[in-house]
């Protein structure tokens, strides 16, 4: 085992987010010193940071100095260039290592991985051509997805397909590059799992979370999901098995869906914390934030103990709209904490913040959340 990155250290972080924000937030809690890089100015992690580097992620040379300042570097987002981690494994510590970020970034590469090792995945197709996509169709069949290979998120690089006449467009209207057609799943429900391990290959998970989405970003997250114990041991049991085939060092979400038949299926990777874990922040022991700190540093992990139930609410610049929201009204719910990522800009669909609730179950911590979201635009 190499040598654990013990409090003073400096931790560099690839991407400059909200993510990165709370991470910094938990690591300079612990004594760290944090670092961050991006093309971007005055980010939500470079003003909690110590030092914030602006510079492209195809300046390898930028790449290996910022990595020469710091004894471990981590990410905030998947899509930094491959080529970006390889460059800053030359001078630290890159974990999770550059080829879990070249597997996660792209569809094609994430899905033919899970089929591979046996992992249960949605039918589908790698299409290079319009011709690949009425093969894939024949294949897969319709309903289908036809998803980028690269840069999909939040619902963007997709395109629903109801009958093989719709190919042509579908194909055009996601600028004709790499994809892979997905068949689509009748699901239940939409779950995740947060989980994190270690440099021994100790895995902490925070159990199976309800999400709900609306225009394709996520909107709700009830912590624990309300499905038969079998259902969430299944959840974890896939997400630690993912981590282990991967040989992920850090903090991986696993999104599944749950089939009206009760089946449970891979749908995507994230190889860094994720929005459905934001409420480990306030109700487990150890927030997945934490949790990415010590497993990149090579500490031991901390319980993941949920404390009481949870429900986050993401909060988007749609609520901009009508002026500034209504923050003593949110901070009335007194089991509500409000959680803002210092973005200069409110712009609709764009994150700009959360809120969390803590109740005596999943349900009321729902209701609490969405209420207090509410009373944030009730003038």
């Amino acid at each position: 085992m190499s040598r654990a990155v013990l409090p003073g250290a400096t931790i560099g972080v690839l991407g400059s987010g909200q993510l990165g924000r709370m991470f910094a937030i938990a690591a300079r809690r612990m004594g760290y010193r944090v670092h961050v890089y991006s093309p971007d100015v005055d980010t939500p992690t470079g003003q909690v940071a110590d030092l914030e580097v602006v510079a492209p992620y195809d300046d390898l040379d930028a790449v290996r100095r910022f990595a020469q300042g710091a004894e471990v570097v981590t990410f905030e987002f998947e899509n930094v260039p491959f080529e970006t981690a390889e460059a800053a494994a030359e001078r630290a510590h890159v974990r999770p290592a550059g080829r879990v970020l070249h597997t996660t970034q792209n569809r094609e590469r994430e899905k033919t991985f899970l089929a591979r090792a046996g992992f249960p995945v949605p039918r589908f197709a790698v299409v290079r051509s319009i011709g690949d996509l009425r093969a894939a169709l024949d294949a897969v069949g319709c309903p289908a997805v036809l998803k980028t290979a690269r840069f999909g998120y939040d619902g963007k690089g997709q395109a629903r397909i109801t009958s093989p006449g719709d190919a042509g467009a579908a194909w055009d209207a996601l600028g004709r590059q790499d994809a892979v057609l997905e068949a689509f799943v009748d699901f239940d429900r939409e779950l995740s799992v947060v989980a994190a391990r270690g440099l021994t290959g100790a895995v902490a998970d925070y159990g199976a979370v309800e999400n709900r989405h609306r225009d394709h970003i996520l909107d709700l997250t009830t912590a624990p999901a309300e499905v038969p114990p079998e259902v969430a041991a299944e959840a974890s049991r896939l997400a630690r098995g993912i981590l282990d085939a991967l040989d992920v060092v850090g903090v991986l979400c696993v999104e599944l869906f749950l089939a009206r038949d009760g089946r449970l299926l891979v749908n995507e990777l994230a190889p860094r914390p994720h929005n459905s874990g934001h409420f480990t922040f306030d109700a487990c022991v150890t927030s997945q934030f934490e949790q990415q700190l010590r497993a990149v540093c090579g500490l031991p992990l901390g319980s993941p103990r949920q404390l009481q139930p949870a429900a986050m609410a993401n909060l988007l610049g749609d609520l901009w709209q009508a002026g500034e929201p209504r923050w003593e009204a949110a901070c009335a719910f007194p089991d509500v904490k409000v959680h803002l990522y210092g973005k200069s800009a409110a712009r609709p669909g764009r994150k700009m913040g959360h809120l969390t609730a803590l109740a005596a179950s999943s349900a009321e911590a729902a209701r609490l959340a969405l209420a207090a979201r509410d009373a944030l635009t009730i003038r």
